[in-house]
């Protein structure tokens, strides 16, 4: 039997004023599928994640969410998803039972069933000994994983992970991605949006690449990564004007460009290609200082598709924050 699609978008456009958030995207997500968006704050991430959870309505467009029209049925598509937000939700002042507990009331979860699943979301994510203590007493990453448990609690089919690792340090980021794969194992369908180019090749079934609102790249990451040709060269030299003009006047690599205070290009063959490039520098009279040489990264294909960096100093502000602050 031919799995269904747990989403369907067709055409998703949202507009704040004259700011376009999402400019008409499409795609689909399968059953049990881990998916990404990856694309630096601003990108459209989070306004896509916002409409697929009816928070917001689209400009126009559509998507179907476990078969349900996100505009015709938005109580139904609320009851199938499960989400994670970007910004904290929980309440400080009570207990980690009783933020799950308010939650499963809400969801007009009869109490017996409440009870025996809140115990069941607490041990799925290693907090079952914090029960009774207040949330305030918690890290930043244990409340991310109440949270976690909480998008969990109703038994939903899809679970959106908006920047669930944000603002943790990379100890207890890596920590959250095996709480994430143990999800994915249970067969959860999970949407992740993020900017961390490590996260989404860690856990990703597939990632779309979003930049200005459009869906550029749409791949494994395997197959992103081969958008690069070959590997990556990057020389720190005393001119990287120069060392820059050298590769590109000479066709020493491809997409050549300043980064990081090093030349970075593709090439090839990496250790065939470092001692030519090393005696055309000579020759030009330019001292290289160290050589660099890497297999390519999703970074890498974010700036060949992209021409630039995912910065992470601008982390923190939601597309959908700045489209309400463009006064829309």
């Amino acid at each position: 039997m031919e799995k269904m699609s747990a989403i369907e978008v067709i055409s998703l456009t949202k507009k704040f004023g004259a700011f376009t958030a999402v400019d008409s995207i499409s795609f689909s997500v399968e059953e049990g599928e881990l998916f990404g968006f990856l694309g630096p704050n601003g990108a459209g991430k989070s306004t896509t994640a916002y409409i697929l959870t009816t928070l917001l309505k689209p400009t126009s467009g559509t998507a179907k969410i476990n078969g349900i029209d996100i505009l015709q049925s938005p109580e139904k598509v609320r009851k199938s998803i499960g989400i994670v937000f970007q910004d904290q939700t929980l309440d400080n002042r009570l207990s980690a039972y009783d933020n799950l507990n308010i939650h499963g009331m809400l969801y007009n979860m009869p109490a017996a069933a409440r009870k025996k699943r809140i115990k069941e979301v607490l041990e799925l994510v290693e907090l079952s000994e914090w029960e009774n203590k207040l949330v305030k007493t918690f890290s930043g990453g244990m409340r991310r994983r109440l949270e976690i448990a909480r998008g969990l609690l109703h038994t939903p089919k899809i679970l959106f992970l908006d920047e669930p690792t944000l603002g943790l340090d990379a100890h207890t980021r890596r920590h959250m991605w095996t709480y994430i794969k143990k999800l994915k194992e249970q067969g959860i369908t999970i949407v992740l949006s993020t900017h961390y180019l490590e996260e989404a090749d860690a856990l990703c079934d597939r990632i779309a690449i979003i930049d200005h609102g459009k869906i550029i790249a749409l791949d494994t990451p395997q197959n992103l990564k081969k958008l690069v040709g070959g590997q990556v060269l990057s020389i720190k030299s005393q001119d990287n004007e120069k060392m820059l003009g050298l590769v590109n006047s000479k066709n020493l690599g491809a997409n050549a460009r300043i980064l990081n205070g090093s030349v970075s290009f593709e090439v090839k063959n990496g250790s065939e290609a470092i001692p030519g490039i090393v005696n055309a520098a000579e020759k030009a009279g330019i001292k290289i200082e160290s050589i660099e040489l890497h297999v390519p990264s999703l970074e890498d294909v974010f700036i060949k598709l992209t021409g630039e960096q995912i910065r992470e100093e601008t982390a923190g502000q939601s597309d959908f924050k700045r489209g309400l602050a463009h006064g829309h």
